[in-house]
């Protein structure tokens, strides 16, 4: 029955977005030509607009539907959901747009698409804002629910009990949990109480009226999961399995569909589709801004270089980036042209006496780093990520640091989360790295915007740069 209303309210929802869509065409017409706006070939017909609604309602049908912003929204956050409205619409926009270039009859205006898409856009973020507060409303009343138990009551299962008690706005009601041990009967974890042992399965999905079982035994009882699955296979409930893999899980884990064959990823990078676009649209943006305004500052530092020494004004050095990938990074030398001749390749320190005058402010001032915005530019690296790393070193510390490898899931950065927070230079390897992956983990632009701008107000100067 709930899957049934499920589909008629998102039937409904779809019904009341393309109304918004229409309605934003129609709104999109009138700014354009009524509001007193220059139009010089003159004010066309409205008629000429309403005949393209069909085609309308056709494409950002599908874009919508397509574009997954009717998938379930009850374990979604805000963004993601709002971040697919824009992914939809910017895609139906696009369609529209050449749509409307091969409907030779009649050309469209491009300053009213432009006002239609941002209509649009705003007008179905506003919609499922509105559905969003009117589902929390009615599960507070109790309507909408969906009453589930936890078969288990270890670790895994205390964990799930935890994530449902921070998310109460999904309408998720656990009655309770099944325990594979009868001494753990009425213990409380994390608000949900243990009801019984998972051999009373089947009496407690008849007495609470179950619509789903989550399942959430430890690895070491699997055994017990084709008795649990045999006990319910006469029943009408939904069944989730959570396996007990987070042992094995390395970074940005999801499930995958491989032609109806579920493949969990244990391990992956999340620069994949769109976010590649957006990360790539971020730093061809601003690179090159970047580079117009530090350019006097970089062009004060290369006379300072050239007037204290003889040598290469630029000093480049192979490191790895995304993929593990090499590539030559670009930087203001600091150091004496032979610096490495007697030494080989080792870390800088406090007292380095290979570095010049000019080369220890420009080190203590991060100054000696701005010719990477030519590596940003060219693709090599980006404006954030996980700082890159020497080959020669980077051998060494995937032998001895912990999951380092995986900082080469993104591509490597100017500035990263691990130097806002002060684990740069001569510090610890495993705090960086803890660091790094976390920026990884929860990459968004908003959190690289954050990141540029705490190393403007914290993360030139630093005590670990030299």
């Amino acid at each position: 029955m709930l899957k049934k209303h499920n589909q008629l309210f998102l039937t409904i929802m779809l019904l009341v977005d393309i109304g918004v869509v229409v309605l934003s065409w129609v709104l999109a017409y009138n700014i354009r030509f009524e509001w007193d706006l220059p139009t010089p070939k003159g004010v066309p017909p409205f008629s000429d607009y309403l005949s393209f609604i069909p085609f309308l309602v056709i494409i950002w049908g599908l874009c919508m539907h397509w574009g997954g912003i009717y998938s379930p929204m009850r374990s979604d956050s805000r963004f993601n959901e709002y971040f697919r409205i824009f992914k939809a619409t910017l895609t139906a926009i696009m369609i529209t747009m050449a749509a409307a270039f091969f409907y030779r009859e009649y050309s469209y205006s491009r300053v009213a698409m432009g006002f239609f898409w941002m209509l649009s856009l705003s007008g179905l973020i506003i919609s499922h804002v509105m559905v969003r507060t009117v589902l929390r409303a009615f599960r507070r009343r109790g309507y909408n629910l969906r009453y589930v138990i936890i078969v288990g009551a270890g670790e895994l299962a205390q964990s799930l009990a935890e994530t449902f008690s921070r998310h109460p706005e999904s309408g998720m009601v656990v009655t309770g949990m099944l325990s594979d041990n009868p001494e753990d009967v009425g213990k409380v974890y994390h608000g949900y109480q243990v009801v019984g042992t998972i051999d009373q399965l089947k009496q407690k999905i008849d007495s609470h009226k179950l619509d789903q079982i989550f399942i959430a035994l430890p690895h070491g009882s699997y055994d017990r999961l084709e008795h649990v699955l045999e006990q319910l296979d006469d029943e009408v409930v939904d069944i989730k399995l959570a396996p007990d893999i987070t042992q094995f899980i390395r970074l940005n884990s999801s499930v995958e569909d491989f032609d109806g064959f579920p493949i969990l990823s244990l391990s992956e990078s999340p620069m994949y589709g769109w976010n590649v676009v957006l990360k790539s649209a971020f730093d061809y943006t601003f690179a090159p801004l970047s580079i117009l305004f530090w350019s006097p500052v970089m062009l004060l530092v290369a006379i300072a270089i050239k007037l204290e020494s003889k040598g290469p004004l630029f000093y480049t050095q192979e490191r790895m980036s995304f993929g593990g990938e090499m590539f030559k990074i670009y930087k203001f030398r600091t150091m004496r042209v032979d610096a490495e001749k007697e030494t080989g390749a080792v870390w800088a320190n406090s007292d380095d006496d290979r570095r010049t005058r000019v080369g220890c402010f420009l080190r203590k001032t991060s100054l000696d780093e701005l010719p990477q915005l030519f590596n940003v530019l060219v693709g090599n690296m980006s404006l954030v990520g996980p700082r890159p790393e020497r080959p020669v070193f980077v051998e060494n510390f995937r032998k001895s640091v912990p999951k380092y490898m995986l900082r080469h899931k993104m591509k490597a950065g100017i500035t990263g989360w691990a130097q806002v927070n002060g684990f740069r230079g001569n510090t610890s390897l495993e705090k960086r790295v803890e660091y790094d992956l976390y920026y990884i983990e929860n990459w968004s632009l908003l959190f690289d915007l954050k990141i540029l701008w705490l190393t403007i107000w914290k993360g030139f100067v630093n005590k670990h740069a030299y």
